[in-house]
């Protein structure tokens, strides 16, 4: 049976806790997969299914009431986002039938309502689901047992060089899957499948913002969208993307914020506290998934000869990263450092006292000297393809 970092700790909310639970991520993470998988019991309701969706927007506890089978205790409502008002839904849920245990999800979309937001303030706990994270993909291969946290877990003891690293399985024949064809989970039983992803980029992720009227123009949005894929591990210049894209500026930071808000990209800030030459300002965009990002600029040539390897592997690593920050609780802030003559750390670690300065790299060298003289305290590292794991 596959696992989730994410297991343990939805199993204790739904066990320990009264608040509801929002079950957050892109569309096809596998946000109802692991949910039937951890309450088979459970009662589901899906809301694309017409007589559901009219029977919950009838906003009536009695209705409710009479949908529900009185022996289960678990109530699943699937993409509950596309309820005119999701949130007065779980509302009547959480105040009016407290012996159920109230499980929603939504493809990101419900937390840009701003009423379900609103409504539900004190009775919602969040917890977002991402594609894979690496070891998540190990284990469904049947290659690595153990769901861990290999990259952030080598911060008290560096990264070794890759001569050192030794391996049972081919880690960069796997990399270069990963890399190329991302880490949704249906790539684990259809791998290297381009018209899936493609698919995706061009319908699947856009559906709920153009559902809900959050979009306006589809195909400006996917220009923006293709823009920032062409980008990844650049500083991002947002009067320069709505020149290029032929938007104002309005309209280009509020697709941002949505395409960040559906975790199709996010963002990664400056750090900046030593000097005037510092990049105090504009941040680094990244996406969630590579796959994703090929199939938007139609690209799945081999690593080897590509231009963009370098942020490809910067990518991979910083994305995995957030996710192992956020599943395993570590509690890291991350950043990246550069400053104006060009030198650069492309990932930074802050927790109380600890900083660590970390530059990606194709093969082990050794780090840049800048980041490390200007912030002595600092531990400084390397990360490869071969000694992240």
């Amino acid at each position: 049976m596959y696992q989730r970092h994410l297991d343990e700790r939805l199993l204790n909310h739904v066990e320990n806790r009264r608040e509801i639970t929002v079950l957050l991520g892109a569309r096809q993470v596998g946000k109802t997969t692991i949910l039937k998988r951890l309450f088979p019991k459970a009662q589901y309701f899906l809301v694309d299914n017409e007589p559901v969706q009219k029977s919950l927007e009838r906003y009536d506890v009695a209705v409710y009431r009479q949908l529900l089978d009185p022996s289960v205790n678990v109530v699943v409502i699937d993409e509950i986002h596309r309820l005119s008002d999701p949130g007065r839904a779980a509302k009547i849920f959480f105040d009016q039938i407290p012996e159920k245990k109230l499980i929603i999800t939504g493809s990101s979309s419900f937390s840009i309502k701003n009423k379900a937001t609103e409504s539900l303030a004190g009775r919602r706990i969040d917890y977002h689901l991402y594609p894979l994270t690496f070891t998540e993909y190990l284990s469904q291969l049947g290659i690595r047992r153990d769901l861990d946290f290999p990259i952030l877990t080598k911060i008290p003891h560096g990264f070794k060089r890759d001569e050192d690293v030794a391996r049972t399985f081919d880690l960069p024949a796997i990399l270069e899957k990963v890399l190329l064809f991302g880490l949704y989970p249906v790539m684990v039983s259809q791998p290297a499948d381009k018209l899936y992803l493609k698919n995706l980029a061009e319908s699947v992720v856009f559906k709920d913002l153009l559902e809900l009227s959050l979009v306006e123009n589809r195909s400006a949005a996917i220009a923006l969208l293709k823009l920032l894929a062409f980008q990844i591990g650049q500083l991002v210049n947002v009067a320069e993307l709505a020149d290029k894209a032929k938007l104002d500026v309005k309209t280009v930071q509020r697709y941002l914020s949505l395409f960040e808000q559906s975790f199709l990209i996010f963002f990664l800030p400056p750090f900046s506290f030593r000097g005037r030459d510092e990049i105090s300002k504009m941040p680094k965009v990244y996406f969630y998934d590579l796959g994703l990002r090929n199939a938007l600029i139609e690209n799945f040539h081999p690593v080897a000869i590509r231009p963009d390897a370098g942020a490809m592997l910067e990518n991979f690593i910083v994305s995995e990263a957030i996710k192992e920050n956020y599943y395993g609780d570590f509690g890291y802030k991350l950043y990246f450092w550069r400053t104006k003559a060009g030198a650069e750390m492309d990932l930074v670690l802050t927790r109380e006292k600890e900083l660590v300065g970390w530059e990606v790299k194709s093969r082990y060298k050794s780090a840049g000297q800048a980041f490390g003289s200007r912030y002595p305290n600092a531990q400084v590292g390397v990360v490869t393809g071969e000694n992240f794991l």
